[in-house]
Order: C-alpha cells, then structure tokens, then sequence
C-alpha cells in the first residue's frame, strides 16, 4: 500500500478537512508539513465538529499525528488548541501526538510584527491572519529562529532572544509599536519547556520506520498551490511551500515516499483576503455560492470571496502541485442554477492565456474566457454513487477533468464524511 499527500489546488478552503478526515480513517500516521496556525481544517463527525489548526487531522480517528519540521508551531496556541479538542472529547498527548524537533516556533513578537507591517501596508496589506506566520519562517530562513529542541537548553534560549530582540524590536519600534522584553519571553519560554518538550523527537527517524515498515503515512497538507509563496498569486500568498514536493522536506523523508498526490478543489472557486481571483462573482450568484457553502474561515472567519470553477488554474495547480487526481468538493452547493460557468483561459492586454501569469499586473488584469454549461435542477447532496447524480452534474465533472487534464478520484457532496463517491483509492496508488 502507498502513501498519500494531499493539497489544496486553488486558494485553500476547498474542503481538505473531509477529505482528510476520510482518508485518515485509512491511514496509520498523517504528517502535517508546512504552514502554521494559519490554516484551518473543519471535520463533522456526527454531531461534533471539530476546527483544527495545528493539529494533523488524524488525531481525530486517533491514529498518530505528526507536526513535520517543515510547520511553524506557536507553542501557546497548539497547547490551546489541545485543551479545547480535549474538551470536546478526544485525547491528545505525547503518545499519539510528536512535534518534530526542529521545527521552528513562533514566538508574540512574530504576531506583533505581523500585524503591524499589515496596518503600515495600508490599502496595499496582504491580508495576512496577523498570527506571526511569515516573519517566523523568516527568522528560519536567516537562521535566527528558536526551535522546538531549544527550549532544552535555557542558556541557548538566552543567546538567541539577544539576536532575535537585536532584529524585531527594531522594526517594530520603527513600525509604531511597543518592543519587547527578554526577560520576559524568556520566561515564557521556559514555562513552555515542560509542556512541549514531551511531543518532541526527532521524528524522520519515526518516519523512516514507520515507511520501511510499511505503513501508511497521509501528508496533510495546508492552504493550497495558488498560495504557495513561489507558485502562487505573487506576494498574495502564504509563507510557505505549499506544492507535494515540500511534504518531503517538510517531514524529513526522501520524495519517493510521498506517494499519490491528491489535489482538493470545490466545484466552484474561493479565496479568502486580497490577491487577483479572474473569475470572481460580485453578483447575487456570488452572493448565492457563498450563502450556501457557508463560506467563512475557519480561522479568520472573514467572508470568503466567491466565483466561478477556474479551469485554467486548477490545470496549472495539477501541473506544479504534482497532483495525480482530484477530490471535487461541495457539488451539492450548485444544485438549481440553471447555467454554469467554467474558466478556461484569461484575456490580458487583448492576448488569450491558458496559465496565470506570474508578474503582479498581468494577473491583476486578466479578464475570464468561459465555457457555459447547462445546470441541474436535482439535488445532489448526500450522493453516494454516480448513479444518483442528475446527468448534466455527471457532465460538469467530466468537463472538470477534461479541461483541468486530471482525473477526478473522489466527489464530495455534502459536509458529511460517508456522503462521499470514491474512483480511485488513492491510497492504492
């Protein structure tokens, strides 16, 4: 049996928490690899629903999860997000839950940053969470960061505060706002010590047993490819990698573990915050789609911005995402409209495209080329097998997979996990 990876392959918010929640009933270990607590995942289990951000989805089908090296982990907020799944029901603890070592934290000063940068931007902000994500992997990138093994080693902590105090309080004393103490992140930190270092360990070596023994391993991956900080919406995008290729590098394994890469896609499009989005609806269909797919953040809890399947960006996400088939989500949100559009292309400067282009204006002006189709006035939520959708619906996902050039291997119709129709088991290969 082989592994599988999983992604977003638009803006993020396609619905990965489901996917994930079903897959990992399969799986015995789900990894997350990247990103922070900037990502939500929203599973319905029954009556609970559980909103996770740093927690791989796994923990809820208590199998083994694991926070990958390639994750920035803001210690105050997993131990919240611990105590409030604890709440809830579940148990999480050291013995079915490991944080990888090296990774590195995110510490106030990082959300303070964040969020002062983003006020200085003006009409210009990105629309960052403000949770400290992207000035965290800077410090890992300019290998200032504390790390998750640092909080070991209290003389270390101390060294390292003085280089990370040198650099932020800087910006943000020229950014307006109140600088910090060492002595009190430090205390801070040493009254985390205890609390995390229990989930610590070096866990490629887990990893690496867990692939020879042959188990089956879910990389749980978080926003999507048209975030991703070097594939995506330029600087619209996320902090991290985002694409398959960084679940290797994200868990400490080689990438011929990775196994299938299952890209996730709503039938329709959102994007959550600023950033180009061609086949935005500013209509009361836009209106409708987001009505009806409850489309609100999971951690920001901002209306999502809504529109139209975008062929063209899908089918580039499938290309630099590596992604071997896709999960289609919330079909049953187009049920009754009586025509669908899909994108296939852009018109910039009066030229046609079939990719997004890279460059900030170029994206910004690029105006939808569509394809009509014909809707369906039968409900499609709750289908369990092709045979219970409406033709017209069976005839939207065969265009999807054409136009997109990758198979659809799971169809989801409605929040539930079992209302679910299955091509291809991915974890089959």
């Amino acid at each position: 049996m082989g592994n599988v990876a999983v992604i977003g392959a638009q803006w993020g918010d396609e619905g990965k928490g489901k996917v994930v929640d079903w897959l990992a009933s399969r799986a015995e270990i789900v990894v997350r690899f990247q990103g922070g607590h900037n990502a939500g995942h929203t599973l319905v289990v029954g009556n609970e629903t559980y909103k996770l951000s740093l927690l791989p989805s796994g923990v809820v089908r208590g199998k083994l999860g694991i926070i990958g090296n390639g994750v920035v982990v803001d210690p105050e907020a997993l131990l919240a997000e611990i105590a409030r799944v604890e709440a809830q029901g579940l148990t999480v603890r050291p013995d079915n839950l490991r944080v990888a070592e090296n990774a590195a934290l995110i510490l106030p000063l990082h959300a303070a940053l964040d969020r002062a940068r983003e006020a200085a931007r003006g009409e210009r902000k990105i629309g960052t969470t403000g949770r400290g994500i992207g000035p965290a992997y800077e410090d890992k990138v300019a290998r200032r960061a504390i790390r998750v093994c640092d909080l070991a080693e209290p003389e270390t902590l101390a060294e390292k505060l003085d280089e990370l105090l040198l650099h932020h309080n800087t910006l943000l004393r020229g950014l307006g706002a109140e600088p910090f103490s060492k002595a009190a992140l430090l205390a801070q930190l040493l009254a985390l010590a205890p609390r995390i270092l229990p989930y610590a360990e070096p866990v490629w070596q887990r990893l690496d047993e867990a692939r020879r023994a042959g188990r089956r391993i879910l990389f749980e991956g978080a926003q999507a490819v048209m975030l991703d900080v070097d594939h995506g919406t330029y600087p619209f995008v996320t902090s991290s990698n985002t694409v398959a290729a960084s679940a290797a590098a994200g868990a400490g394994l080689g990438p011929g573990a990775i196994g299938f890469v299952l890209g996730i896609a709503k039938a329709y499009s959102t994007r959550v915050g600023a950033g180009p989005f061609p086949t935005e609806l500013h209509d009361a269909t836009g209106a409708l789609l987001g009505d009806r797919g409850h489309e609100f953040g999971t951690v920001t809890g901002r209306r999502r911005r809504c529109g139209w399947f975008d062929a063209a960006l899908v089918r580039q996400a499938v290309k630099v995402g590596g992604i071997q088939g896709l999960a289609l989500t919330k079909l049953d949100v187009l049920d009754g409209l009586p025509e669908l559009r899909i994108g296939v292309g852009y018109r910039i400067d009066g030229m046609l495209w079939r990719h997004l282009p890279a460059a900030p204006r170029a994206q910004a002006a690029a105006e939808p080329v569509y394809e009509t189709m014909e809707g369906w006035s039968q409900s499609t939520r709750g289908a369990r097998s092709w045979a219970e959708l409406p033709a017209q619906a069976v005839k939207y996902v065969r265009r999807i997979e054409e136009l997109t050039e990758s198979p659809v291997t799971l169809l989801s119709t409605s929040p539930e996990r079992d209302d679910t129709i299955l091509v291809r088991d991915p974890f089959e290969g």
